[in-house]
């Protein structure tokens, strides 16, 4: 072991000794709750008194090991870090969702995914073990073979179960240059027949796509963007300037070409956060010319979205307008990719909110993950909104209208945003009785919150 590495699991073990520590300190009574710079979370929370815990020594890589392609990472590393670590062996996590600061642990406890979803499944898949800060303070390594139930559960648990404190993933090797095809559609079923025909063969036009998402303006205005690994160099084009990555995809008909490298397509939402950037004026040219490239990053906007939502900024210029205040719609869900052109028909002529994005995905395998119980051999189409809408006559109207949707079309919904289930219906969906139990097991004195409790109740 270098000089380097050992240093790197000294610095890891203290920090295991700090969050043992911090756990111990919070007193019986209050909840456990992690002590975090930054979330990715889009849901208000009952604001609490108690001391979170300490994860500041939890944030680095450990090891990569470019043999057998495999990373053993700490809970707290976010992708951004995780990325500029394996680059340079050639290689990348099997799923980097597109968000720097999302932690591997948040991505793995909550969901994660991204473009290459179709053909990898999602964050949890790759993890070959884990170990888990459980609810009754035992640090506890949890995988296929050692506590299956917690390793089973552990997915879309957000910290109701315990807390990731490394994890060891897979890795897959990437080329430096992704070559991107942006396919216009005129018709939506005709985008979502072409989706499926790439993820059963891989490829469009006898060319390879190791890489599919794409972006819905209008029912006759969409587009599936497709990425080929490449080692081929020539000119990239940079969207981390002047120029916008969603505005390049758009065109009139046909197909339009552009290349990135490697690192610049996997971060390539993260400059603009997709489009929300515009929320803050950031696409203006005249604006965007003296905004900081440092500042062009999702962890920035999603600073001032909460400065926002605390002061009620929004709501207070509708109010000046005579508008009513507007409902945070945030979601993204996941649609049988049979019901999805049906699924999208109705989105766009009900709730006013374009642009949309889709991404596919499948499971790896033959194994389920009872807390979000997609089902193996199906292709569903995550479809991604974040917006706001006129307030309605009732608290979360559009959402609940939304939830109730995805439900009739056999779809599911993450937890990351707002959700109003019933505590039967969420109970149905996520987890049910493999949750009870696992938490029975893992958290039995209710240090931690309970699934419903966070997710709905916003605690």
């Amino acid at each position: 072991m270098s000089v380097r590495a050992a240093d790197t699991q000294v610095a890891h073990a203290e920090g295991v000794r700090r969050l043992l520590q911090s756990y111990r300190e919070v007193p019986a009574a209050a909840t456990v709750r992690l002590a975090k710079p930054t979330s990715n979370l889009f849901r208000t929370r009952v604001t609490s008194s108690a001391k979170g815990l300490d994860t500041s020594g939890l944030t680095g890589v450990l090891a990569v090991d470019p043999e057998a392609r495999t990373a053993d990472v700490a809970g707290m590393c976010t992708y951004e870090d995780l990325v500029a670590a394996t680059l340079p062996h050639g290689l990348a996590p099997l799923v980097v969702p597109q968000l720097k600061t999302i932690t591997l642990g948040g991505a793995v406890s909550g969901l994660g995914i991204e473009s290459t979803s179709f053909r990898n499944g999602l964050p949890h898949e790759s993890v070959l073990e884990m170990d888990i800060l459980t609810g009754a303070g035992e640090i506890l390594t949890a995988s296929p073979g050692e506590h299956p139930d917690l390793y089973r559960s552990f997915p879309n648990s957000y910290g109701t179960l315990g807390y990731a404190v490394r994890l060891r993933i897979e890795l897959e090797a990437v080329s430096p240059f992704v070559a991107l095809r942006h396919v216009r559609f005129h018709s939506l079923p005709e985008l979502f027949a072409a989706m499926d025909r790439i993820r059963e063969t891989g490829a469009l036009d006898g060319v390879p796509v190791h890489y599919l998402d794409g972006v819905v303006f209008s029912a006759d205005e969409s587009y599936l963007c497709l990425g080929e690994q490449t080692s081929t160099p020539g000119p990239v084009s940079d969207y981390t300037g002047q120029q916008i990555y969603y505005r390049s995809i758009r065109h009139e008909n046909g197909v339009t070409l552009d290349r990135l490298t490697i690192s610049d397509y996997l971060w390539r939402w993260d400059t603009d956060w997709f489009w929300c950037s515009e929320a803050f004026g950031v696409q203006n040219p005249r604006i965007r010319r003296f905004w900081p490239r440092r500042f062009r990053r999702s962890s920035v906007y999603w600073t001032l979205m909460t400065y926002e939502q605390r002061l009620h900024i929004g709501n207070r210029i509708e109010k000046l307008h005579g508008r009513p205040p507007r409902e945070r719609v945030v979601q993204d869900v996941e649609v049988p990719i049979e019901r999805s052109a049906e699924f999208l028909d109705w989105f766009l002529g009900t709730v006013p909110i374009q642009p949309i994005w889709l991404c596919p995905l499948r499971l790896r395998d033959d194994d389920e993950w009872p807390l979000y119980p997609l089902r193996p051999h199906r292709t569903y189409v995550n479809v991604g909104f974040w917006s706001t809408v006129p307030v309605g006559s009732t608290e979360g109207e559009t959402n609940r209208l939304i939830e109730r949707k995805v439900s009739e079309f056999g779809g599911h919904k993450s937890l990351y945003s707002d959700a109003y289930y019933s505590p039967a219906e969420f109970e149905k969906l996520y987890g049910g009785d493999v949750y009870s139990r696992a938490k029975e097991r893992y958290d039995p004195d209710r240090r931690l919150l309970d699934l419903y409790a966070k997710a709905v109740r916003r605690r």
